[in-house]
């Protein structure tokens, strides 16, 4: 069997949630599935601590999937899609790694911690801004 993909999860995704999908699936909000976030985030940290590295690529998967069903459960309401998700977060990757991707020089783990703290308060002054608009 041909190993699956993020694209398959996708879709499988969407397939649970269609008409002809699971019950269970169908009923879930973005508020009925906060514990089973919270829990698969609790799991991913035990398996950290364990230093299991087969759980932990599972449990990865297990956290992987609430994503997945959020992003779904958004797409269903037209506000945003999985492409959106990653999207923004390779956009806000790079923009706080201009040692990596631009042209910044830094040298040391600290530098680059006062520059990520920088960033961050550049990017919610601009959030702040755009709901004042």
């Amino acid at each position: 069997m041909a190993k699956k993909t993020l694209s398959d999860l996708i879709k499988l995704m969407a397939r649970l949630r269609a008409p002809n999908g699971c019950p269970w699936d169908r009923k879930q909000t973005h508020r009925s599935l906060l514990r089973h976030l919270k829990e698969e985030s609790e799991e991913v940290a035990q398996a950290v601590r364990k230093s299991d590295p087969e759980n932990l690529c599972e449990e990865l998967g297990d956290l992987l999937q609430q994503i997945i069903f959020h992003a779904q459960l958004a797409q269903e309401k037209k506000q945003f899609n999985m492409d959106d998700v990653v999207d923004g977060l390779c956009r806000k990757i790079i923009r706080r790694h201009p040692h990596v991707f631009g042209h910044k020089k830094i040298n040391t783990v600290g530098e680059v911690m006062v520059q990520w703290e920088q960033i961050k308060r550049q990017e919610k002054a601009q959030k702040a801004k755009k709901r004042q608009r």
